[in-house]
């Protein structure tokens, strides 16, 4: 089943990164905004997570925040 995932990041997040190359391991597709350059992103993210720090990742509605493997494991059904 195809995910709907939404990466909310910096470009200088270490975690940021971490959680796309995860993502890009795995084969799923997401949709990254760069909340330094976009306002409006920032904004949502913030309405979304109530969390001004990045990766804010956004799985078929469900919010994780940070890099967290185990959750980013169980939200998108990897063994």
């Amino acid at each position: 089943m195809a995910h709907t995932v939404t990466i909310y990041s910096t470009p200088t997040c270490p975690y940021c990164k971490l959680a796309k190359a995860y993502m890009d391991e795995h084969h799923v597709t997401y949709t990254n905004y760069d909340v330094a350059a976009d306002a409006d992103r920032a904004d949502e993210m913030m309405k979304k997570s109530g969390q001004m720090g990045v990766p804010v990742i956004e799985i078929d509605s469900k919010i994780i925040v940070g890099f967290d493997k185990p959750a980013l494991k169980e939200a998108l059904g990897i063994a």
